[in-house]
Formats: C-alpha cells, sequence, structure tokens
C-alpha cells in the first residue's frame, strides 16, 4: 500500500518561499512518476509539476517552483519561490505507479496525499 504524505505549507508573503515535502510509504520514490496538483476555492484541481525520467511543469510555475526528489529519504520536494497570491490553494502529492515522463502525471494519477494549504497574503 502506497502512502503519501505531505507538510510545509503555510501562510507566506507575495514574494516569498515555501518547501513542501512528501514523505513516501510502500514504495521507492524514484520507482514512480511523482509531482505536484493544487486546487484553489472554487476551482478544479490543476497540474503544477511531474517527474519521472524528466520534468515537466505547468506555465504558471515554470521558473519559480523547482520540483526534486531524495531517494534516501524516500521524498519528494517542491521549492516555491516567488509566490503570488493566485498561487493560493491545496497542494496534492500525487503518483502513478510507474516510471514515465514527468508530463505524464498531468493525465492523473493513481495515488494521492492528504493535501497540505499554501496562502499567499498580498
Amino acid at each position: 500500500q502506497v502512502q503519501l504524505v505531505e507538510s510545509g505549507g503555510g501562510l507566506v508573503q507575495a514574494g516569498g518561499s515555501l518547501r513542501l515535502s512528501c514523505v513516501v510509504s510502500g514504495r521507492t520514490v524514484g520507482s514512480y512518476t511523482m509531482g505536484w496538483f493544487r486546487q484553489a476555492p472554487g476551482e478544479d484541481r490543476e497540474f503544477v509539476v511531474g517527474i519521472g525520467w524528466n520534468t515537466y511543469y505547468a506555465d504558471s510555475v515554470k521558473g519559480r517552483f523547482t520540483i526534486s526528489r531524495d531517494n534516501a529519504k524516500n521524498t519528494l520536494y517542491l521549492q516555491m519561490n516567488s509566490l503570488k497570491p493566485e498561487d493560493t490553494a491545496v497542494y496534492y502529492c500525487a503518483a502513478i505507479p510507474i516510471l514515465s515522463s514527468g508530463d505524464s502525471l498531468s493525465r492523473g494519477a493513481d495515488y494521492w496525499g492528504q493535501g497540505t494549504q499554501v496562502t499567499v497574503s498580498s
């Protein structure tokens, strides 16, 4: 059974930074295609970034967000810089149980974390 547990959300001013973490249990983080989605109030859940044998970023976060993974700690990270109020959302760690291209995650995930709230004030 794969479990994903996020942490690191919080309140930050516009222009600030946060780092989200997603601890993976049940499988090694490097064997899956993983990434992040987010959902703002009243909006659909949207793809943010995926990492498999390459990485793929949504245009809205390209150049500001960086995804990485630590295989030794079995943890996925999302470094978010230059945050904007429109980045406010619940952020979800997600995974599909094959190693594929990063953009494959944009079509949906099989495993989800519980979400962590990110709020960016103006």
